[in-house]
């Protein structure tokens, strides 16, 4: 049998070194990879938090890197094992919706989620917060909207609507409801008691989160039609706003400064979408 040189045997252990390390750091890479992301918000400093519903945890974009934000467990009923949706509060602390614990969070400034219901809410899907630090979820399990004090406490019951996946506040401190109904888009007082309807019928496939621009326009996603809307804030027929590779399934959003943020489950990213159109990967 012939045996390797010994000037051989050295370059073969250099090879197999350099095999192992390259392994070694695809499978860290793919665990520092998003897997589900479905909500995306920004915050006073203009971090990016984005809810992962199989990581399952949140993500934070900051000094234009990722990192791991917040780890929960694989456990069920455990805190964030079902994130659902994210806000930004008054003080510009992070809220998140879990499904699996059936409660809102906040998190602390030791980046600690800390329970706000006593698990009294159902399966929140989207949060949004008025400027009194009041906050108010979509509760699609018992098809309300609700309230929860800024300090945390018993969810109160401000509507009845049913399958509203997405909810924001305008700049009248009205709340502005994207759901599956008789109309896809509603106008609602934040005590509850008057609706307009902004968007009439169902002109959407499958509906999910919103969020307001500038000048108080609301951008839509929708997953089946692989598409964001645009509607004016005085509502009327939506238009098509972003469509096309890269963009797949959308179903989060959120405004970074005059740019759009897309949470896309099937791209396992976050989807730029610049003012002068440009469509690109965050932190690529």
């Amino acid at each position: 049998m012939n045996q390797l040189s010994p000037t051989v045997r050295p370059r073969i252990w250099l090879v197999c070194a350099f095999i192992v390390a390259r392994f070694a750091t695809c499978e860290a890479f793919a665990e520092e990879t998003m897997k589900y992301p479905l909500a995306v918000a920004v915050g006073k400093d203009s971090a990016v938090y984005v809810a992962d519903r199989d990581l399952p945890g949140i993500w934070k974009f900051a000094d234009n890197k990722w990192s791991i934000y917040f780890q929960g467990s694989k456990k069920f009923r455990t805190p964030l094992n079902a994130v659902r949706c994210l806000a930004i509060d008054q003080d510009g602390k992070l809220l998140a919706g879990d499904s699996a614990t059936r409660e809102i969070y906040r998190f602390d400034d030791a980046g600690q989620p800390q329970p706000l219901t006593k698990g009294n809410v159902g399966i929140p899907m989207a949060i949004t917060v008025a400027k009194d630090g009041a906050i108010y979820a979509s509760d699609i399990e018992i098809q309300r909207i609700v309230k929860v004090p800024s300090g945390g406490g018993e969810p109160e019951i401000i509507t009845e609507l049913a399958a509203v996946r997405g909810l924001t506040m305008d700049a009248e401190g009205r709340l502005i409801a994207v759901c599956h109904g008789k109309d896809a888009v509603i106008q609602i007082s934040a005590d509850g008691k008057e609706r307009k309807v902004l968007v009439e019928g169902r002109p959407f496939n499958f509906s999910h989160h919103v969020v307001l621009g500038s000048a108080g326009e609301m951008y839509i996603a929708d997953n089946y039609a692989k598409t964001i809307w645009k509607v004016e804030s005085a509502g009327g027929a939506p238009v098509e706003f972003v469509k096309g590779d890269p963009l797949k399934n959308p179903v989060g959003v959120a405004m970074l400064g005059d740019d759009l943020l897309i949470a896309d489950p099937h791209v396992k990213a976050i989807l730029r979408r610049t003012v002068d159109g440009k469509l690109e990967l965050l932190g690529k």
